[in-house]
């Protein structure tokens, strides 16, 4: 899970990578219910070996996250992605909050000094879109399959483990 790896990928790789949005869950990752509680099952069992805060899921989960991934690509414009996406993840895994929800994002935008009207207007613009495709694009052909990854300096992709 993005919020597992967020809240260590800094101290583990003992420096901040480059945080890129990326978009690779269409039409969804998850085929059933099932599927969906066995995989919180499996974030539960990993955050308890990471010695993280237990969790609060959100309803609905997955959520729409539309929005909260335009936001985050203008958090990387503004030199706020890092700090964006952990406010985020944050009001969505610890507070249990719908990151489909536009206040949900805008709180954690506010969070880390973004203006809400410098926010909507960021994630409105064609541009913001458009470079969340790209990076999108990009993570494809690099051989991202699924999220959080890190892809090295000479291209091999890693994927982060949930457990």
């Amino acid at each position: 899970m993005a919020y597992l790896a967020a809240e260590r990928v800094n101290h583990v790789l003992g420096e901040v990578p480059e945080w890129v949005p990326v978009r690779l869950d269409e039409p969804g990752p998850f085929r059933c219910a099932e599927e969906v509680l066995a995989y919180r099952e499996d974030v539960m069992r990993a955050a308890r070996a990471q010695h993280v805060q237990p969790l609060r899921w959100p309803e609905p989960f997955p959520a729409d996250s539309e929005f909260a991934m335009l936001v985050a690509t203008y958090a990387k414009q503004i030199g706020r992605a890092v700090a964006f996406s952990l406010a985020a993840f944050r009001q969505a895994f610890a507070g249990g909050r719908d990151l489909g929800e536009r206040d949900t994002v805008l709180l954690a935008a506010a969070a880390c000094e973004m203006h809400p009207v410098a926010v909507v207007k960021g994630a409105e613009l064609r541009g913001t879109r458009e470079r969340l495709a790209a990076a999108t694009a990009e993570a494809r052909a690099a051989g991202v399959r699924e999220v959080p990854a890190v892809v090295t300096a000479d291209g091999r992709v890693l994927e982060v483990p949930v457990a």
